[in-house]
C-alpha cells in the first residue's frame, strides 16, 4: 500500500508539474508580458483577453496602441474598436509610441478623440505615427504639445483627397518645438521659407539622425537647404516639386537639395530621376541606394542626372541600383569613355534585375538608344531599328556599364539579384560581366518570400531558355542586345501584369 500510495503522489505531483509547464507564458512578470505584447497590434492585443483571468486586463496596461484599419473587415468595426481602447484603457498607464493608419478619410470625432487623447499623455510619449486623411491643423496642433517625442511619421491628407491627383499639401511649420526628435519621416508636406524665401526646415531639430520625405513641394523656392551636423540617413522619395516659382525655359520644375549634413552616411532615393542635389554633405556618405522603379520614361537629362550624382558621391563604399538605373545612365552620350573620379572606394555594386516591359520606358530608352546611335553610325541605327522591330530588347544590364562604375574600384564585389528569373537569361548576363554573382532570386513558382541562391555560373532556369522554335533573325542581336523570352511563357498578358505586381 505504501508504495501505491507513494506512486498517487509521484502522479499527481507530475501533472501539478505538467499544468504548470502548459501555462509557463502566465508565470512570467507582468513587465515581460507586456514587453511581449508590444510587438503586436493593438487588436492581437486585446484578444489575448481570453487566455484566462490572468491575462483579462493585462491589455490595459501596454504603453504601446498600434491602431491600423487594415486589419479591420469594416470602418464601423475599426472605428468602434479605437473608441473603446481608449475609453477601457488603464489611465494610469503612460503612453509611449501610437502608430495611427487609416486608408481614405478618417471620421472627424474619432480623429479629435485620439489627438485629444494623445495631448493628456503627451509627456512621455516617445513615437508617434498618423498616416490619415483629415484635419491638418488639429494633427500640427496635437504634434507641437509632444516636446518629448523621438519618432515622428506624418502622412497627412486633406479629406477627400484619397485616389485624387491634385490635392493641397500640408504646410509644414517652422515653429515645431521637438528638442529629442532623432527621426523625422513626412509625406506630401509643403515647406516654406517665410518672407526671406530661404527653405531649413529642419535645422531647429539638433539630434536630428534620419530623415524620409516622400511626395513633398516646396514654395516660393528653387532650392531646399538641408543643414544638420547630426544626420545620418536621408531618404528622399519622389522629386521635391516646385510651388509658386517661375520656371525659365529649360529650367527644372522641381526644386534643387543642397545638403550641409557632414555626417550623412546613407542616401536613399525612390522615384523618376529629375531630383537635382548638391553641397557638401555628398562626400561624406557610404552607401547610396536608388530605386527608379517608379520610372515611366527616360531621356539622357535623366541620364545626366544620375552620373551627376555618382560623380559627386565620392566616398562611397555601398552602390544599389536598378538595372533600370544602369540603362538610363547608358543614354549618356560618350559615357564609357568619360572618366571618373569618384567610387575609387567602391567595395559593393548591388544590381536587382528589373524586365523592361513594352511600356512608355521601353520606347523611351530605345528611342534615346537610336539616337545616341544616329550621332555616331548610320548603319547602327538600322541595325538597332530591324533588332527592335524583331522584338529583341535591350540588355538587363548594358554592355561595359559595370566596369565604368569600377573603373576606380576594380575589384568591387558585383552582386546581382532579381524576382524574375524565369524572363531574364541570368546566366548570360553573369558571364557578360566579369566576377559578378547571382545572389538571390526567387524561382518561378516558390512561395511569396522564398528566395534562392545561385553561383554565376549556374546554369539559368530552364524557363530561361530560348525555346528551340524562335528563330533568330538573319541580321542577328547586335552585341548589346538579348532576346527578350517572356512572350514565349504561354501566360497571359494579365498575369504577367499580376506577377509583375
Amino acid at each position: 500500500m505504501s508504495d501505491s500510495h507513494e506512486e498517487s503522489l509521484m502522479t499527481l505531483e507530475n501533472m501539478k508539474k505538467r499544468k504548470q509547464n502548459d501555462d509557463m507564458l502566465s508565470d512570467l512578470p507582468d513587465c515581460v508580458l507586456l514587453h511581449i505584447l508590444s510587438f503586436l497590434n493593438t487588436k492581437h492585443v486585446v484578444q489575448t483577453c481570453v487566455l484566462s483571468k490572468r491575462w483579462k486586463h493585462l491589455w490595459k496596461r501596454i504603453p504601446i496602441l498600434i491602431l491600423h484599419s487594415s486589419t479591420f473587415s469594416t470602418v464601423k468595426r475599426f472605428t468602434k474598436f479605437v473608441s473603446k481602447i481608449l475609453t477601457l484603457r488603464d489611465t494610469s498607464t503612460a503612453l509611449h509610441i501610437l502608430d495611427l493608419k487609416r486608408g481614405g478619410d478618417i471620421e472627424p470625432q474619432l480623429l479629435k478623440k485620439i489627438l485629444n487623447y494623445v495631448s493628456s499623455h503627451n509627456t512621455q510619449l516617445q513615437e508617434l505615427g498618423i498616416s490619415v486623411c483629415g484635419d491638418k491643423s488639429l494633427i500640427k496642433s496635437c504634434v507641437s504639445s509632444c516636446h518629448a517625442l523621438t519618432s515622428l511619421k506624418l502622412s497627412v491628407y486633406p479629406r477627400g483627397s484619397s485616389g485624387t491627383p491634385n490635392y493641397t499639401p500640408t504646410l509644414f511649420p517652422i515653429s515645431f518645438d521637438l528638442p529629442l526628435l532623432t527621426s523625422l519621416d513626412l509625406e506630401n508636406f509643403a515647406f516654406w521659407g517665410g518672407e526671406s524665401g530661404y527653405v531649413e526646415p529642419f535645422s531647429v531639430f539638433t539630434k536630428l539622425n534620419s530623415l524620409v520625405i516622400s511626395n513633398c513641394k516646396v514654395i516660393d523656392s528653387p532650392v531646399i537647404n538641408i543643414s544638420s551636423e547630426t544626420l545620418v540617413n536621408l531618404a528622399v522619395t519622389c522629386p521635391l516639386e516646385k510651388i509658386n516659382v517661375d520656371i525659365q525655359n529649360n529650367s527644372s520644375n522641381f526644386a534643387e537639395i543642397k545638403l550641409s549634413t557632414p555626417n550623412l552616411c546613407t542616401f536613399t532615393f525612390k522615384g523618376e530621376l529629375f531630383q537635382k542635389i548638391c553641397g557638401d554633405g555628398l562626400s561624406s556618405v557610404k552607401q547610396v541606394n536608388i530605386d527608379d522603379s517608379r520610372q515611366f520614361y527616360a531621356s539622357v537629362m535623366h541620364g545626366l542626372v544620375l552620373f551627376s550624382w555618382l560623380r559627386d558621391f565620392t566616398d562611397v563604399e555601398s552602390l544599389t541600383v536598378t538595372s533600370t538605373s544602369l540603362q538610363i545612365l547608358s543614354l549618356v552620350p560618350d559615357l564609357l569613355e568619360a572618366k571618373l573620379h569618384s567610387l575609387c572606394n567602391l567595395k559593393s555594386l548591388e544590381v536587382e534585375l528589373i524586365p523592361l516591359y513594352d511600356g512608355s520606358l521601353s520606347r523611351s530608352i530605345k528611342d534615346a538608344m537610336l539616337k545616341k546611335a544616329a550621332a555616331k553610325v548610320h548603319k547602327e541605327v538600322a541595325k538597332l531599328s530591324k533588332a527592335f522591330i524583331a522584338r529583341l530588347k535591350p540588355p538587363a544590364i548594358p554592355d561595359g556599364i559595370v566596369d565604368f562604375l569600377r573603373q576606380n574600384s576594380p575589384s568591387a564585389e558585383i552582386n546581382i539579384s532579381t524576382d524574375f528569373p524565369h524572363v531574364l537569361n541570368l546566366k548570360q548576363v553573369a558571364e557578360s560581366i566579369k566576377g559578378a554573382k547571382i545572389v538571390k532570386y526567387r524561382p518561378r513558382y516558390a512561395a511569396p518570400g522564398s528566395s534562392s541562391t545561385a553561383p554565376a555560373s549556374a546554369a539559368a532556369p530552364a524557363s530561361v531558355a530560348a525555346p528551340a522554335s524562335v528563330a533568330v533573325p538573319a541580321f542577328a542581336a547586335p552585341p548589346n542586345l538579348h532576346l527578350y523570352c517572356g512572350e514565349k511563357d504561354g501566360k497571359s498578358s494579365n498575369e504577367d501584369k499580376v506577377e509583375k505586381h
